[in-house]
């Protein structure tokens, strides 16, 4: 039987989603989700929406857990279309449920978050990642997940990991979930551990602004909506970082595979000759970043969080890239084709 959310903790859970999409730090765009555990409903974040809008917008949708368990459980292909568990009663919008429902169902936790943490991701791209989060995360009951694609794989990748007491789950090449019984209790594990894994960024220069707006001068390019977004191209150790390749999903689907890099002297014309096609983003060397016109809303914060995670990671730690294979699964993925729908609904 549906059972509505406690009024209470639903209020508080939409404050504390709308405190997390307002920190660029923490998730960015329409990644990240949180949800909340009513019975055998599990009322969670929609696909597509953006956690900053919890406030301003109905963006919970409700889902039937037991069946949604029972298909992860037996490998059922239809745990990888959670708007098919929805409850349709309360969900008069039609919204689909976030990609990550299944995440949220299996934790036992009444209150589960899951966020694109900046210093979560530097950490869980490295392959000593896993002994680094063991050094820092001494007295938590956390397990480590290695990179699955989102939906039915991942779900069955935490599966094997979850046991007992596991209330903080590192994602590979992803993120970072936390669980607990209050709101209250999530949103302090949350910024426990994120102080716990927190790193510097290395410091850079300033963008060269007038170098940039010269060379988008009659080109269908533009300055990115954030001014950190140009870090990535004037660090060096971040921006050889990004040239080699996706280091984590929302990457992918948001700016394509891998980051463009001009040459010395190359243009916009030139960058987009040499790879076939105009890139969404182009890092210049020394001078900043210069984002295609057209790029919605969700590439911007991903180009941010581009640099943002790239400046925390170690310059001498070797990296775990997503394959080629990967890449391709998660463009050709329909659930992220409707994601990338809907954002550029919203930018428009």
């Amino acid at each position: 039987m549906a059972i509505q959310a406690d009024a209470r903790e639903m209020a508080a859970l939409r404050a504390l989603s709308a405190d997390i999409g307002n920190d660029p730090h923490m998730t960015q765009a329409a990644g990240g989700n949180t949800s909340l555990k009513a019975g055998d409903t599990l009322w969670i974040k929609a696909s597509g929406t953006w956690l900053k809008d919890a406030l301003a917008d109905d963006i919970m949708v409700p889902v039937a857990m037991p069946p949604l368990l029972k298909a992860v459980e037996e490998r059922d292909p239809a745990a990888e279309k959670p708007q098919a568990f929805a409850i349709e009663a309360l969900n008069p919008r039609g919204l689909r449920p976030s990609i990550e429902t299944t995440v949220h169902a299996l934790m036992p936790q009444r209150v589960v978050l899951h966020v694109h943490c900046v210093d979560t991701i530097s950490l869980a791209v490295q392959a000593d990642g896993e002994a680094e989060v063991a050094r820092r995360l001494g007295g938590i009951e956390w397990a480590y997940v290695p990179y699955f694609r989102p939906g039915l794989p991942l779900a069955r990748g935490i599966a094997e990991k979850l046991r007992p007491g596991v209330d903080v789950l590192i994602l590979g090449n992803h993120g970072l979930v936390v669980a607990a019984e209050t709101v209250a209790e999530a949103d302090a594990l949350l910024h426990r551990v994120r102080s716990l894994l927190a790193r510097p960024a290395r410091a850079t220069v300033a963008p060269d602004i007038t170098a940039l707006t010269t060379l988008a001068g009659g080109s269908a390019y533009r300055l990115p909506a954030d001014l950190e977004a140009h870090a990535v191209a004037l660090d060096p150790e971040s921006r050889r970082m990004a040239e080699a390749g996706s280091l984590y999903p929302d990457h992918v689907i948001f700016l394509g595979q891998g980051s463009a890099v001009a040459r010395p002297g190359e243009t916009i014309a030139g960058v987009t000759a040499r790879l076939g096609a105009p890139p969404v983003a182009v890092l210049f060397p020394g001078a900043g970043v210069l984002m295609r016109a057209d790029a919605s809303a969700g590439a911007d914060a991903m180009q941010r969080c581009l640099a943002d995670v790239t400046a925390r990671v170690d310059g001498k730690a070797r990296l775990n890239y997503l394959t080629a294979a990967e890449n391709d699964e998660l463009v050709n993925w329909d659930a992220e084709q409707y994601r990338q729908k809907l954002n550029a609904a919203g930018a428009a």
